[in-house]
């Protein structure tokens, strides 16, 4: 638990550098640019983290939380993702199962970051803020948006590659126009990554074809 605590302090540091912010037309949104000097006047705890597939604890663990969360309300506006990394090992289940799988977003100092650009005329802002048990965000425009989205997956596949499980998961979004009604479905990438924990014994698991192959 010491861990969780430490969590929630890094993510409330990190926050304050995001909270407000503006975007601008024609401008660009970097998690790294703001939050990189959160810990100038008050340092980060150790916290949790991924690293090649293990939980650790680490300076600045957690902060996956706030950048998962500001991924997954980007993909609800026009604001479009210029750069994003999923995590590449999921140590455990979700604790989202009503969320489409793959609409994760790890971030990682000087390395993995996570962009979005306004390419529209229109001015978006963050905010953030947190009670005792819940983290919050949302994403306000100064003009009306029009557009409503939704975002599912097409497809959910398991495959078993030598003794790894790896889970890929095709993201789509629908967007409905407001005034028309008119629907556009539209895939934006595929997620994969691989599963450390023991899937449930009703998911099934696709045997890799191209393995099988290169051993005979």
């Amino acid at each position: 638990m010491k861990y969780q605590f430490n969590k929630v302090y890094n993510l409330k540091l990190a926050a304050k550098t995001i909270d407000k912010i503006i975007i601008e037309p024609e401008e660009t949104f970097s998690f790294w640019q703001l939050v990189r000097r959160a810990d100038r006047c008050q340092k980060y705890k150790d916290g949790l983290n991924v690293i090649d597939g293990k939980t650790v604890a680490s300076y600045g663990g957690g902060l996956c939380m706030l950048s998962d969360m500001l991924f997954w309300m980007f993909l609800h506006t026009p604001l479009t993702v210029i750069e994003r990394h999923g995590h590449g090992a999921l140590s455990f289940p979700s604790t989202t199962q009503d969320f489409p799988k793959g609409t994760d977003a790890t971030v990682n100092e000087g390395w993995l970051d996570l962009k979005v650009c306004n390419k529209t005329e229109n001015t978006f802002q963050i905010e953030i803020d947190f009670d005792e048990r819940t983290m919050y965000g949302r994403i306000l425009s100064k003009n009306v948006v029009n557009m409503e989205y939704a975002v599912f997956n097409s497809s959910v596949i398991y495959r078993k590659q030598g003794e790894k499980i790896y889970q890929t998961a095709s993201v789509c979004r629908m967007e409905t126009d407001k005034d028309s009604g008119r629907k556009t479905e539209k895939k934006l990438y595929d997620n994969r990554c691989q599963i450390g924990y023991r899937l449930p014994n009703q998911i099934k698991i696709e045997e890799d074809q191209t393995s099988e192959w290169r051993k005979r």
